[in-house]
């Protein structure tokens, strides 16, 4: 019996060395294809992400700046800039209906730590608000791209 048991712990032995090295090899060049498909398209979503964010941030701010204008008859100054939605502006032509409370608790930076652009009167329309995007200078294509708010759809 102590010689069958023997035999046995001998087999289990050589029976589970682990994988080969061609083995390991296959797995490695398979999980390196997968990563070179996937990882590429998970790159450049922090971009988008911020682009998106940049969008809904204009939108409200176009939509506090409009409810100025509703309430006062007109847009605050460039001079004045966007503070003016924060607290009611003390130079310039200053507004009769001024929301108590303002018109949006605190002025957004753009997602990349920029303030957003602000002139009125705009070429683009009664204002023109902007982000200079990831690199904060005008102009630029792809993620330096500037985001104008008379470019959203």
């Amino acid at each position: 019996m102590v010689a069958v048991l023997n035999r046995k712990s001998k087999e289990k032995k050589h029976g589970s060395e682990g994988f080969t090295l061609i083995e390991l090899m296959v797995v490695i060049v398979i999980l390196g294809v997968l990563a070179g498909l996937i990882v590429p398209q998970f790159m450049d979503e922090p971009q988008k992400a911020r682009v998106v964010k940049a969008t809904m941030q204009m939108e409200g701010i176009s939509t506090a700046l409009k409810k100025f204008y509703i309430d006062n008859g007109f847009y605050p100054a460039t001079e004045q800039g966007l503070e003016a939605l924060v607290s009611k502006p003390t130079s310039g032509r200053t507004p009769k209906n001024y929301a108590s409370s303002g018109y949006l608790p605190k002025l957004p930076k753009d997602p990349w730590g920029s303030n957003y652009i602000y002139i009125a009167p705009g070429k683009h329309g009664p204002f023109d608000l902007s982000s200079y995007g990831a690199d904060g200078a005008a102009g630029g294509s792809d993620g330096d791209a500037d985001i104008n708010n008379w470019e959203l759809e």
